[in-house]
């Protein structure tokens, strides 16, 4: 998955309309426990010759066991570009202690709680607080599983400014979202000029 996504990249840095996008890849525990983990992904990175700010890595709470390990993975990753995102940020067991110690870039708020977020006022005071706690931290937040233009101004109202769900757009494919792109440039034209 991480070579398919670096040759999208690669594709990508050639067109003026997506030349600016980032792709994000969940990385499971098992993978990132493997002693090779960083030295592969920057071999990956090397080989097709891509930007590596433009990926994110997406990890869990729940891979928050080895943080020593963890950590030092991370920031060779983070050494070379390679953004982190704490991917369903509250629904795990680690402690907050983590998110001082761990080289993140982004905390992904659980689509649990913005689904909920209008109806459990529990939901919505979660929202804002983690929220308030990335600010804080320095980390960009971004809220998953927005549908509707309530969540949406309710996450912008807190100041969470980065969402993802349906309210953007359906699973698409690759050629679909750069027919989109092309069309969302000034005057519809992706030619470079």
């Amino acid at each position: 998955m991480l070579d398919t996504a670096c040759q999208q990249l690669k594709a990508w840095a050639t067109q003026p309309h997506t030349r600016d996008l980032q792709l994000a890849v969940n990385v499971s525990a098992r993978q990132f426990a493997q002693p090779d983990f960083a030295q592969h992904v920057i071999q990956t990175i090397d080989r097709h010759g891509i930007d590596p700010t433009r990926l994110k890595l997406e990890i869990t709470e729940s891979m928050v066991l080895d943080v020593a390990d963890l950590i030092v993975k991370m920031n060779a990753l983070r050494a070379t570009g390679v953004r982190f995102s704490m991917d369903d940020f509250g629904t795990g067991y680690s402690s907050l202690s983590h998110l001082t110690n761990l080289p993140l870039d982004q905390l992904k708020i659980d689509q649990s709680f913005v689904f909920n977020m209008h109806a459990k006022p529990t939901d919505a005071a979660i929202v804002r607080t983690i929220i308030a706690m990335a600010h804080a931290l320095g980390l960009e937040v971004i809220a998953e599983g927005v549908e509707t233009d309530e969540q949406r101004a309710f996450l912008l109202e807190n100041g969470c400014l980065l969402y993802q769900g349906y309210l953007c757009g359906r699973p698409m494919a690759v050629s679909t979202l750069e027919a989109l792109l092309v069309h969302a440039l000034p005057g519809g034209d992706a030619s470079p000029a």
